[in-house]
């Protein structure tokens, strides 16, 4: 039996969505069949439908560990007594339960600091992750992200291909956190953030893709798949901002999208952290 409560971000979304984003080897039909059996509760009442939740809802879920069981490996990219850099694979949060975080706290179990991230990718956005291994190194690199110091390249495989090689686009974002969306302006408009995204043609594909290097100087929610796909790129494989009879044709079920350099360019003084400085670590 699993033991859930909803968080705020959670608040007033379907008890399926709430359920797969934080057990995530729960599969669509285990989920219904599980409801059907009436095998899940909310603050104690059995239901069997795909109701709402709410936050502070306590949710109990009664399915076997072993239909649930998935091995997943954690990929150390790079290590060294400060910091941790995994390679996270599809389908798994950065943070929450089940998380890439969680695996890495039960790796590290016996140390006296469980290693934190340091910045977040989506659920479905694979590549290298940043985890400190001391508050120090923490502290450090939470400013470090926030003066822009560390810089971060994606690898975007998108339909369409850009007649302008390379670019640097501005725009503006809002994110409706209830429908978990994110809206695009090309002008400035009340309640939309200002986003920076620049993007360089890799590769160019037969079928109508191309592969993209992409630079954000701004780290919004969905800000890469929601400008691409704005400009008329979308991300092959994203199902929320992309287009599903171009990904059913080439078969692709998530989104193309991977963070693949971290880059350490620090102006100001970085205490115990000094050596990273023109460090670059790089994973394809």
């Amino acid at each position: 039996m699993k033991k859930l409560i909803v968080d705020k971000k959670y608040d007033n979304k379907k008890l399926n969505k709430f359920l797969q984003d934080s057990i995530p080897n729960l599969s669509t039909n285990l989920l219904y069949k599980t409801l059907r059996k009436k095998d899940i509760k909310i603050n104690g009442k059995r239901v069997n439908e795909n109701i709402t939740v709410f936050e502070n809802d306590i949710i109990e879920v009664y399915i076997a560990d072993n239909l649930l069981e998935k091995n997943i490996e954690v990929n150390t990219i790079y290590e060294d007594d400060n910091i941790l850099v995994i390679d996270k694979p599809v389908q798994i949060e950065v943070t929450g339960i089940n998380s890439l975080t969680s695996l890495i706290h039960n790796q590290y179990s016996n140390c006296e600091f469980l290693p934190m991230p340091c910045h977040r990718l989506d659920r479905n956005t694979t590549g290298l992750v940043l985890f400190a291994k001391n508050q120090e190194a923490l502290d450090i690199l939470l400013k470090k992200f926030k003066n822009h110091e560390i810089e971060k390249h994606y690898l975007a495989l998108v339909y369409g291909v850009p007649k302008i090689k390379s670019q640097t686009l501005t725009a503006y974002l809002f994110k409706d956190s209830k429908k978990s969306l994110a809206y695009i302006s090309d002008e400035p408009k009340k309640g939309y953030s200002k986003i920076i995204t620049s993007y360089r043609l890799i590769e160019k594909y037969s079928n109508e893709t191309c592969l993209l290097d992409i630079e954000i100087e701004t780290g919004k929610t969905h800000q890469i798949r929601a400008h691409l796909a704005h400009i008329g790129l979308p991300i092959v494989g994203d199902g929320k901002y992309g287009n599903y009879e171009i990904n059913k044709r080439l078969d692709y079920k998530t989104q193309q999208l991977r963070s693949y350099i971290l880059k350490f360019n620090f102006t100001t003084d970085s205490g115990i952290l000094n050596y990273l400085n023109g460090k670059e670590i790089k994973k394809i």
